[in-house]
């Protein structure tokens, strides 16, 4: 199932994400009447400096970024997670969010991790997201965070990882990416981010201009399928908390049909899971602080760390 929710005019956001431009491949029927965000645009999102860096291993991408809003706690904190085809972007271009969360009283932990270009890979891209998130123990006390109201949020390849992160608990104790007892998360939002690795590979790494996830997974569904079922959200479903899949109509990186075939597995197996639908939002849009997306975003953010799906 889908919503779609009208949406005014946007500001136009002159940016760093990629470094490079991608082909644009409209997936509805009707092109869009004004220019779409694209992945150069994204990363010198105005953003304030974290109030805290934290390290949560040795190497240089692994560590956070945490904001802290004032008065007393505990806080309810978001975990975020940044995309960039697993090879590209930073934590940096979450910083608007972070920010904006921060207003609304909300902490946030914005964690880097090792991309395919960096040192990534099978497993290490998915250990120190993992290792990310479970870092949060280590510095709850210390800020004063509210580990029962913590949620995942992460954009593109991020949200990908944001979700796999909230259903680690499913994995095989033999598996290259276990590791025991995750922190328990209320919910998760993944902003179009892959749902299903062995779907849309070729289309995914064409706009990414890139063997991205063929690299990531350190081969293809064929030869090494037990690594995609294990990163994969769509085959670890029951999460057993709510989801919330967000995209625009002129979404590219992840075909709506996808998403709404993991919605329904999640639905079919017990969890609360949706899919919201903003019109005449692009793929990058939907990660900035700007209306209409910002709000159903952040409506969503507010009922996860409640344990709710948001209102229809």
């Amino acid at each position: 199932m889908s919503i779609c929710i009208a949406s005014s005019c946007r500001a136009v956001i002159v940016c760093l994400f990629l470094a490079v431009s991608v082909a644009r491949a409209q997936t509805p029927a009707t092109l869009p009447t004004r220019q779409l965000m694209r992945g150069a645009d994204l990363g010198t999102l105005p953003a304030k400096p974290a109030d805290r860096r934290i390290s949560y291993g040795a190497h240089a991408d692994q560590f956070g970024d945490l904001r802290i809003p004032s008065g007393r706690g505990p806080h309810p904190v978001v975990i975020l997670v940044h995309g960039g085809c697993f090879k590209m972007g930073s934590a940096q271009y979450m910083g608007m969010i972070a920010d904006a969360l921060k207003d609304e009283g909300i902490a946030s932990w914005n964690i880097e991790y090792r991309r395919v270009t960096r040192g990534g890979g099978w497993p290490t891209t998915y250990l120190d997201v993992a290792r990310g998130v479970d870092h949060l123990r280590a510095i709850a006390d210390e800020y004063d965070l509210d580990l029962n109201r913590a949620i995942l949020v992460g954009h593109s390849a991020g949200g990908h990882l944001a979700l796999w992160a909230s259903a680690r608990s499913r994995l095989p104790v033999g598996s290259d990416l276990y590791m025991a007892n995750p922190l328990k998360v209320r919910g998760v939002i993944d902003l179009a981010g892959p749902v299903d690795m062995t779907a849309n590979i070729k289309g995914y790494e064409t706009l990414c201009r890139d063997s991205v996830i063929t690299t990531l997974m350190g081969g293809t569904p064929a030869s090494v399928p037990e690594r995609y079922a294990q990163a994969s959200p769509i085959t670890l479903v029951p999460l057993g908390i709510p989801q919330v899949i967000v995209m625009g109509t002129y979404e590219d990186f992840v075909p709506r049909a996808i998403a709404e075939r993991y919605v329904t597995a999640a639905t079919k197996a017990g969890d609360m899971a949706r899919l919201i639908v903003i019109r005449d939002m692009g793929h990058f849009e939907i990660t900035t602080a700007y209306e209409p997306s910002w709000s159903v975003v952040r409506s969503a953010i507010r009922s996860l760390l409640d344990g709710k799906l948001p209102p229809q």
